[in-house]
């Protein structure tokens, strides 16, 4: 099970199909006094025919010299064994000791469907459960070529410095760090049916290609409308938590380019809007 970024692409509910333009996710941030700062909105799985990227990617990484991801490259490594350690249980307690009973039973159901016996999911905690249903590859999709890991390869050739706007702890503690009934709640959210009307993969990919980040925001909070303090967890907080962190990179004497999940871009909460507001001038590529 490779679980890497927290969030990037899950395909959820509620609006209709954007309307597209040129842009690109990716945005130049300046003023006010000096520096520059790039932001880009980042899918962190794709597919080998999703390249090349929109130009913006490598126009902001050609004009910074660091750059800054959700969690650096050395954390992130060891990401997926954190996330496990953290959502497994210890010896002796399992699942059906901290679910709804209705709750475990249909889980188990599901995992008798995949063939998946008892022993195995039994020993995970609900909200890494529901982790293990999100997977890219169920859509064809790889992490191996998402935008941090192709952004990464070319800062390697060419030298430049990865930070992370988050510790590995901060990273986990997301999901971990909800109270079980969050965690029974977000697990449940996996098996609702997805609204026949929502966008599908393709579709948000497309938005996400286009630069259309006040969709992509207001579609993922959407599927998070019975559960919007998962959202907040996942979007709100992490936003409002970089902003210093970011503030810090454009007044640094560098120029960064910051790439996060294209989710993070738009929405009055989105880090484009707290910079905005903050009196930053926002360009997008």
């Amino acid at each position: 099970m490779k679980l890497r970024y927290l969030f990037g692409c899950t395909i959820i509910l509620g609006c209709a199909i954007p309307t597209l333009g040129a842009a690109s996710c990716v945005w130049k941030v300046t003023g006010p006094g000096s520096g520059t700062l790039y932001l880009g909105g980042s899918w962190h799985a794709l597919r080998s025919v999703d390249y090349p990227l929109p130009v913006g990617y490598n126009a902001a990484f050609d004009a910074s010299s660091n750059l800054a991801f959700e969690i650096n490259p050395k954390d992130l490594s060891n990401s997926g064994k954190a996330l496990e350690k953290a959502g497994t249980y210890p010896m002796g307690d399992n699942l059906k000791k901290h679910v709804d009973p209705r709750t475990y039973a249909y889980v188990r159901r599901v995992f008798e469907l995949l063939r998946v016996p008892e022993s195995k999911f039994s020993r995970y905690r609900p909200w890494f459960i529901s982790l293990a249903f999100d997977s890219p590859q169920l859509h064809g999709m790889s992490e191996d070529l998402g935008v941090e890991e192709y952004l990464e390869r070319r800062a390697k050739m060419n030298s430049k410095p990865i930070v992370g706007l988050e510790t590995l702890r901060e990273h986990v503690e997301v999901f971990s760090g909800l109270g079980e009934r969050g965690s029974e709640a977000l697990l449940l959210m996996t098996f609702i049916p997805a609204d026949k009307n929502s966008p599908d993969y393709s579709h948000m990919l497309n938005a996400w290609r286009h630069g259309d980040a006040e969709f992509l925001a207001k579609t993922t909070r959407a599927g998070f409308s019975d559960f919007p303090a998962m959202a907040d967890r996942l979007l709100t907080n992490r936003n409002h938590n970089w902003i210093p962190k970011l503030e810090g990179y454009l007044h640094s004497g560098k120029t960064y380019f910051a790439v996060v999940g294209a989710a993070h871009m738009g929405g009055n909460e989105g880090v484009l809007a707290l910079m905005r507001n903050r009196g930053y001038r926002i360009e997008q590529l």
